[in-house]
């Protein structure tokens, strides 16, 4: 197969190309994540000042979207996939982004504030990581690992680009038109992209793959992997969710300015761009669970930085080490669902087990928040984090060592 044609969605033999599957996916989780989520906080002071909300609720609809559409959608998601492929399923996630987006920015109520965050949340389930996931697992064998990872890179690339685009958008227009166009443009790049996309390649499974395959959903269900897969990606992803949606406020109690948090910001989605080559290219040099283990690790070792009285450049270490985790957590559980179950029925396991980390995601924040109001301060949430992490770690440790990539290296060979 010829990948060095040019980049024209157009061309039939690039729609079947690798190449162009990788696109693809970096550009879904360009739009649907870093637009729809980290592209969205930019306007929450401009919704405040309108609208005279509180800093509560203009961070509840992020949860309540995940907390209604994750348990009703997520199994329900993976299925569709599983049975006709991630290419509808995409191109009704950027319709579901176009509507949310332009839905939040011309919303009076705090009720339709609410439903267009479930419609966000269905972008998400629809045309995010599931999809892309399952998408890249069936187009790579070999380099599965680092074709997620690249993929991947597209999180981090749109949740840097979506403040500074959205910035010039609210300069030359207002900030309803500004979020509305992030809104319109995310859906176009998603869409075309998708619509010119095969669903799967037309080969045979190879062997490897079939000797993994965990069977109906049924037996999956009744499997000890699963629920120490599950559990122990929840732990880890609602530390990270948890981190991530108070550092900001972390900062401020420690008076840093916003020019200086939002660097310390930037430092954690550069480096979770390095977290995702790196996390991924050891996933197919070596067997993914001691990866994933690694990640945990560092997502739990980043956090006593928070703790430890101030040096020059703690928090900019933090930043480093656990943008690093942050990077390869998310990447690291479909390859590890692949190796554990095969790649016949991912889309549903995946279903479940990203509707489970929605919830830790959604919860953790709130915990910690609630942690801190009682003893007026992080350390003790922090310290229940790290706890929580170690635990996860524990869970990863207890699933028996799968198929991973350096077997099925072995047998593509």
């Amino acid at each position: 197969m010829d990948n060095s044609i040019q980049l024209n969605p157009m061309e039939p033999g690039l729609r079947s190309s690798k190449r162009y599957i990788l696109i693809t996916a970096f550009l879904a989780l360009f739009a649907v994540v870093g637009f729809g989520f980290y592209g969205l906080p930019f306007f929450f002071d401009f919704i405040m000042e309108e609208r005279g909300w509180s800093r509560t609720v203009i961070t509840s609809g992020n949860a309540v979207g995940k907390l209604v559409v994750a348990p009703l959608f997520g199994f329900f998601a993976g299925w569709l996939i599983d049975r006709y492929g991630p290419r509808q399923l995409m191109m009704t996630g950027a319709l579901m982004l176009a509507i949310a987006l332009i839905g939040i920015s011309y919303s009076s109520s705090l009720e339709m504030f609410y439903l267009f965050y479930v419609f966000n949340a269905l972008g998400y389930v629809f045309g995010g990581p599931l999809p892309c996931q399952v998408l890249i697992s069936r187009w790579f064998n070999k380099n599965r690992g680092k074709a997620m990872g690249i993929a991947y890179l597209g999180i981090g690339a749109g949740g840097a680009l979506a403040p500074l685009l959205a910035a010039r958008l609210e300069q030359r227009y207002d900030w309803h038109l500004a979020l509305a166009i992030l809104g319109i443009l995310g859906f176009l790049m998603v869409f075309i992209f998708s619509y010119f996309i095969k669903d799967k390649r037309e080969m045979p499974v190879p062997a490897v793959e079939r000797k993994v395959d965990g069977g109906s959903m049924r037996q999956i269900l009744r499997s000890r992997n699963f629920y120490l897969l599950a559990i122990g990606s929840m732990c880890s992803i609602g530390v990270v969710g948890g981190i991530g949606q108070h550092i900001k406020l972390y900062l401020s109690d420690l008076n840093y300015s916003q020019q200086e948090a939002a660097n310390v910001m930037s430092f954690v989605l550069l480096s979770s761009l390095i977290g995702r080559v790196m996390m991924g290219w050891l996933a197919d040099l070596i067997n993914r669970k001691y990866v994933m283990l690694l990640i945990y690790l560092v997502v739990m070792g980043s956090i006593p930085l928070l703790l430890v009285p101030e040096f020059p450049g703690r928090i900019y270490i933090f930043a480093i080490i656990f943008g690093i985790g942050l990077g390869g957590d998310y990447m690291i559980i479909p390859l590890m669902a692949g190796d554990l179950f095969g790649l016949k029925a991912l889309g549903r396991t995946m279903g479940i087990i990203l509707v489970a980390d929605g919830v830790a995601e959604a919860i953790f924040p709130v915990l910690l928040g609630a942690l801190y109001n009682e003893s007026v301060g992080y350390t003790v949430g922090f310290s229940v984090l790290i706890g929580v992490a170690l635990l996860g770690a524990v869970f990863i440790v207890l699933i028996p060592r799968p198929l991973g990539a350096d077997q099925a290296y072995k047998a593509g060979h």
